[in-house]
């Protein structure tokens, strides 16, 4: 098969829903084409949002209970995604589910969407499970969108994603380097709901805000921007190292805002290698709508950076666990070791047929 219609799903650190992407990939000439068909975002109930909020200190029994019910949750989805806009060619659905657990350094990553339940549940293939093959061969498991960075978007040196956690990618020679750059919308959306707003609309609370020149010396130093890659932030670090560290400042949330994104700006900035002009930098992830965001990450980095199409800006992760499920279904590495540490590439993802 040369060509493959695929329901990619995707729920990020920031929790806002379930992004599902109706997508098709044509190889043609040795070149993937890509396009995103239809697309949706089903929002989480307060109650499924509290649920994964809590899941990691949940017991052993509540957590394969949930593992299976999230499973089946989805597969609901995207029976409701198919049955609304009337999707009838369907090869197979690829879900990265929902990460609960993430430290490679000790062995394991845990994302919940049981693949059996959501095959069952939405009455097609499914493949998921992305991460932990790679973490078995000494990987980090994250992040996973460089292949797809490198396949589908080949005229970007620099992708930037700034979902939850922002990550980047980009050609380093033969190789694709790609790494968790910092906190992004998971720290912006928590300060922005302190003040009663789900998130900062357009940046205009940071705007409003004045940047706490100590805190934001204090960010610049935390212990991870010391690693080098291949390395991944989890929920973990960020609630246990980063959050206490803001909460210690007692900063109202408006400045709070604002030393945050001064500080994503100059990470961003910072994990660019030698910089040439005629370098672009695709940035896509709910972050890209924030305007004072990437008013002053143009200002740090210091090259082209462009905003794609809404969809792509919406849709990209969804979009590229598609594509990570059509490289699995073919048998071909969607994971590079030049990314995660691993040693060797590899070929990650279960197969659940329906």
């Amino acid at each position: 098969m040369d060509s493959y219609n695929v329901i990619g799903l995707m729920s990020g650190t920031s929790m806002d829903g379930v992004d599902l992407a109706y997508c098709r990939f044509e190889l043609v000439g040795g070149q993937w084409k890509h396009a995103i068909l239809k697309a949706a975002t089903y929002a989480y109930t307060e109650e499924w949002r509290n649920t994964l909020i809590s899941l990691f200190v949940a017991s052993a029994s509540e957590y394969a209970r949930m593992h299976a019910a999230y499973g089946k949750y989805l597969g609901m989805q995207v029976h409701r995604f198919m049955k609304e806009h009337d999707l009838r060619e369907v090869d197979f659905i690829s879900s990265h589910g929902h990460t609960i657990f993430h430290q490679p350094a000790a062995g394991f990553t845990a994302q919940i969407g049981e693949g059996a339940a959501m095959a069952a549940a939405s009455g097609s293939m499914v493949i998921c499970d992305f991460r932990t093959s790679d973490v078995a061969y000494g990987g980090q498991g994250a992040p996973l969108v460089p292949i797809g960075d490198r396949h589908l978007f080949p005229g970007h040196r620099y992708c930037l994603n700034l979902g939850g956690i922002a990550n980047i990618s980009f050609e380093h020679g033969d190789d694709r380097i790609a790494y968790d750059v910092c906190p992004c919308n998971m720290l912006l959306n928590h300060y922005a709901g302190l003040a009663g707003h789900p998130y900062d609309r357009n940046g205009d609370m940071a705007a409003s805000g004045k940047c706490d020149d100590g805190l934001l010396k204090e960010l610049n130093s935390m212990k991870y921007y010391g690693k080098s890659h291949p390395k991944s932030l989890g929920r973990e670090e960020i609630e246990h190292a980063f959050l206490p560290a803001i909460e210690e400042y007692a900063l109202q949330p408006a400045d709070a805002l604002r030393t945050l994104c001064e500080h994503v700006a100059i990470q961003v900035s910072a994990s660019l290698p030698v910089k040439q002009a005629t370098d672009r930098m695709l940035v896509s992830g709910g972050g890209a709508w924030n305007s004072f965001l990437m008013d002053r990450i143009r200002r740090h980095a210091g090259i082209a950076v462009e905003i794609p199409d809404a969809l792509t800006v919406n849709y990209k992760e969804a979009l590229i666990f598609a594509f990570l499920g059509v490289l699995r279904f073919r048998g071909e590495p969607n994971c590079y070791r030049s990314v995660t540490g691993a040693s060797r590439d590899v070929v990650g993802g279960a197969v659940y047929l329906a």
